[in-house]
Formats: structure tokens, sequence, C-alpha cells
């Protein structure tokens, strides 16, 4: 057996919540207060050493090396942008890499966490719908790339303009989230739970692409804010931008949003919109938007388009999205503005690409056409 064998053959505690963690250790035969000892030294402490855990007994901790591994993603690359935004290529294993950035603020940083290997969408405005699908990431890929984060930005902490951690997640890098439904929950429920990161469900936004099923079922076992990527105010350009809208229409994706924040007279939905020129960004269209929008909960947060190799969109004006939504507003309708941030090392909204082994041959499809 090789190295790789026997570290495959371990069990990879970043894979279990905090129940399973405790459910494991019971198997184990130990008492359940040690997995919540080692549950905060994983995540609290960003320990991956069992040798680490002083409060262990020494052959507990002998026991653990023998079993367990504590494995988030290998890096391959760590870039910081001009603005302070940092991303990272996290290899997993297949061959292909998966892109995780943080975008720090003076009171908040917020990291955009990774659902899948590529995305199977096939989102026209979207580097990583170029790069093809191969794969759903498993929880210690998930929840790998926070930890990989809180490790090395509190490492690196020094400026005191930025907070030195993770404040906020936002399940908005590659993939379609509610496409790898458990495992996406399951390391939601790590990032909420007191005694790994203790992130508040306002700080823990959840982004789709319209899965509508998967919003109800959402509904039912998670607290966390729901984002949709909307980008269009009618079916028939939705169709063309996503894809995924000739099966889950306008009116149905409106439907199952109220439903998610029914009885939570407090909570919004945030609708997000691309502005591409000439596509989607007329005072029109702010009208069909508003029309549309009228009776949900709603924050629409408008993205300026992110350009990336291969594309033919151009970002709309300043002055065209500042029209728009001015005239949103003026009807009462929560709208902000993206800011721009990463851009310089294509870490923006839209252009994650990562290494995808593409399975669906989409990207030589995109090349041969």
């Amino acid at each position: 057996m090789t190295d790789t064998d026997r570290q495959t053959a371990k069990q990879n505690l970043l894979n279990l919540t905090r129940q399973g963690l405790e459910e494991w250790f019971a198997d184990q035969g130990e008492k359940p207060f040690r997995a919540r000892q080692v549950f905060q030294w994983m995540y609290q402490r960003g320990v991956d050493d069992f040798d680490a855990m002083t409060d262990l007994a020494k052959s507990l901790r002998a026991k653990l090396k023998l079993t367990a591994v504590i494995q988030p993603p290998e890096i391959l690359s760590d870039h910081t942008a001009s603005d302070g935004t940092r991303k990272w290529l996290l290899k997993v294993p297949g061959g292909s890499a998966i892109e995780t950035v943080f975008i720090p603020e003076t009171k908040r940083g917020t990291l955009c966490v990774s659902s899948q290997v590529g995305c199977s969408l096939n989102c026209t405005f979207c580097s990583t719908a170029r790069q093809g699908y191969n794969r759903n990431l498993s929880v210690a890929e998930i929840i790998g790339q926070v930890w990989i984060a809180n490790k090395l930005i509190s490492e690196a902490a020094g400026d005191e303009m930025f907070t030195p951690h993770v404040t906020n997640v936002v399940m908005m890098g590659m993939g379609e989230p509610l496409m790898n439904f458990d495992n996406v929950v399951d390391a939601m429920d790590l990032m909420l739970d007191d005694l790994s990161y203790g992130l508040s469900r306002r700080r823990v936004t959840l982004s789709t692409s319209g899965v509508v099923p998967q919003i109800d079922r959402l509904r039912e076992v998670s607290p966390v804010s729901l984002a949709v990527s909307l980008h269009a105010p009618d079916d028939k350009l939705r169709n063309q931008l996503v894809p995924i809208n000739a099966k889950y229409p306008i009116a149905e994706l409106l439907d199952a949003c109220k439903r998610y924040v029914a009885g939570h007279p407090r909570k919004r939905i945030t609708f997000e919109y691309v502005m591409i020129h000439g596509v989607n960004d007329t005072l029109e269209h702010a009208k069909q938007l508003e029309k549309v929008l009228h009776t949900v909960p709603a924050k629409v947060n408008l993205i300026p388009f992110n350009p990336f190799p291969g594309s033919d969109f151009r970002r709309s004006s300043n002055n065209a999205v500042y029209r728009f939504r001015d005239y949103l507003l003026s009807k009462n309708l929560m709208t902000t503005i993206r800011k721009t941030r990463g851009d310089d090392i294509d870490a923006a909204c839209g252009q994650l690409a990562g290494q995808v082994q593409d399975r669906t041959r989409r990207s030589l499809k995109a090349v041969e056409a």
C-alpha cells in the first residue's frame, strides 16, 4: 500500500458534521466529548496535527494518527490583487482545481466558496460555465476552503484596515450549490456551528440559478440567506442567459422565493443581476424587473459584467447601471451596485474558472463552434 492509499483509507474529519464526528468517535470506542475537543481544535484553532491537541491523551493522539486525517484541499497558487482581494487555486482529487476568493473590508471579510468542480448549468455570461463540469465537491473540500482561508488570513494579519478572518461566506464560487445539496448543507452546518466558526445565519448566503425543488428543500433544513441569479426580467431573455430557466421559469422561481421567506417578515431574497451592455441593461428592462419583483420581499444587487477570454459580452456603462439602479430605487425596491473586486487577478464575480477536467466536453465544443 502506498502513502497515498494509506491517507485515503483514513477518515478525513473535515467530512463530518459535529454529530457525525461524535458518532465516528463512538464507533472508535471514545466518549462524545473527545469529538467536541477535536472539533474545536480543527476549526477554532485551525490545527491539523493531532500531536498539537494537547488536552487529548497521548494514546488517543496516537490512535487518531493511525485512523484519521484533517485534510483540506492542496493549495496550488495564492494571489493577492491590488485591492487586497485574495484568490486561491486549490487542487482536488481527479486532476482538477477549484478557486476560492476572500474579499477583505474594514468591518468584515467575505469568502466566496465553490461547491462543484466546474458547473453543469451553462450560464452564458459565466467563465466557470465555459469550463464544463466534472463532479460535486465533498464536505471536506467545501469547508476546507473556509479552513484554509481562516488559517492563512490570520497568519498574515497585520494590516489593521482589514478584518483578519472570515465573517461572511457566500456560496457563489464555482458550481450550482443546490445541485450538490447534501454536501453543501452539511458544510454550511459546520460554518454555523458554535463550536466551529459560529457564523450567523444572516452571514452565510447560498446563491442559486433557480433549482426550484431544492429551494423548497433548503427551506426545511437550513436557515441561511438565499440569493438568486436572476439576470433578466422575462423568460425569453432568461432562457438565453440562464438555460435552467426553461425548466423552472421566472414565475415558478419567484413563488419558491416567496415560500422561502414566508413567516419571516424581515427576510429578503437577494436577486443578483449582471449588467450586460445592450442585453439586459435598458430602462425598459428595469421597468419590467420592478413589475416582476413587486410582490417579492426583494433586494436587487446589480453586478457590472466582468469580462473573460472568449466572451462576446461587454460591461454596461456606468450611466446605464446608475440609471437602472435609480429607477428601481424610485419604486422603493432596495437596490445596490456590487463593487468590482479582484478583477486584476480574475477573481471578480463570474470570472472563476479553475482547472476542470471537463466530463461534459463543453469547453471543446465551444472551441469547435
